[in-house]
C-alpha cells in the first residue's frame, strides 16, 4: 500500500503535468489562430520629403545593392515604377537630378523586439542579431515538480513545434540626394573621429563647405508574419513591400 504522503505527491505531479499539457495545447492553438494568415509591415526609420520639380527634370541616378545572404532582385522593378511616373533613368551621376543609392543589408528570421530595434537604429546601424537565453534551477526538494515540469515541457515542445510563430525581416538602408533649387545654397557641416592603430587617433572638422546635393538617410524595415511561414511565401511580400516604399518616395 502506498504511503499517504507519496500518493499526495503522485496526484499534485499528475495534475501539474495535466495544467502544463493544457497550457501547452491552448499556447499553440491560439498562436495557430491568431497567426494563421499573413502579416506585412513595412516601416521607414525617418520620413523623407523631396521638392517638386518640373517633368524635365525628373531623372534620378539609381543603384540598388544587396549584400544579405538572399538572392533579392528588385532593381528593374523600381526602374519601370520610376518609368511609368515620367522619370528618366541615367547612369550619368553628373546630369541627374535625384541619386538613390540603397542596400538591402539583411534578409532573414527574426522577432518583432529585435526588427523594432532594427528600426530604430536607423541608418548606418548595427543588423547584427542577439541570441537570448535563460537559466533553470531548482532545489533538491522539488525533484518531483521540476521532473514533471520537464516532461511536460518536452512535449509542449512537441506541441510547439507544430505551429511555430515565424517572423522574417528585410532592412534596407537608402540614401537620396536631391539637387538644390535655383538660387538655393546648401553648406555641410562634417565631423569624423578617424583611428590609426591602437594609439593613434585623428579629428577632421569640416564647417560651411557648399555641396552641390541635399542628402537624405533612412532604413527601411519590412516583416512577414504568419505561423508556420517559410521563406519562399515571404519572400514576394517583402519584396513587394520594399517596391512600394522605395517608389512611395519620389
Amino acid at each position: 500500500m502506498l504511503h499517504i504522503t507519496h500518493l499526495r505527491t503522485l496526484l499534485f505531479t499528475g495534475a501539474f503535468v495535466a495544467l502544463i499539457l493544457s497550457m501547452s495545447g491552448c499556447s499553440a492553438m491560439h498562436t495557430a489562430i491568431k497567426k494563421k494568415d499573413l502579416d506585412v509591415q513595412t516601416k521607414m526609420s525617418e520620413t523623407v520629403f523631396l521638392e517638386p520639380t518640373s517633368p524635365d527634370r525628373k531623372i534620378i541616378y539609381f543603384d540598388l545593392r544587396n549584400t544579405s545572404d538572399k538572392d533579392i532582385q528588385i532593381k528593374d522593378k523600381i526602374a519601370a515604377i520610376f518609368t511609368e511616373r515620367g522619370y528618366k533613368i541615367t547612369q550619368n551621376p553628373n546630369e541627374a537630378t535625384y541619386m538613390l543609392q540603397g542596400n538591402i543589408l539583411k534578409v532573414g528570421k527574426s522577432d518583432l523586439r529585435e526588427a523594432n530595434g532594427f528600426l530604430e537604429s536607423g541608418f548606418g546601424g548595427s543588423v547584427a542579431g542577439a541570441a537570448a537565453g535563460y537559466a533553470l534551477s531548482s532545489g533538491s526538494s522539488g525533484r518531483a515538480v521540476v521532473g514533471a515540469g520537464l516532461i511536460g515541457g518536452a512535449l509542449g515542445l512537441i506541441g510547439d513545434a507544430l505551429v511555430d510563430d515565424v517572423l522574417y525581416v528585410m532592412i534596407t538602408d537608402l540614401q537620396i540626394r536631391e539637387r538644390p533649387l535655383e538660387g538655393e545654397v546648401i553648406t555641410q557641416v562634417q565631423q569624423a573621429n578617424l583611428q590609426q592603430g591602437s594609439s593613434t587617433r585623428v579629428m577632421q572638422d569640416s564647417r560651411g563647405a557648399k555641396v552641390k546635393w541635399k542628402t537624405y538617410r533612412t532604413r527601411i524595415v519590412s516583416t512577414a508574419n504568419k505561423v508556420n511561414l517559410d521563406f519562399e511565401e515571404a519572400q514576394p511580400v517583402l519584396e513587394s513591400a520594399l517596391i512600394r516604399s522605395i517608389s512611395g518616395i519620389f
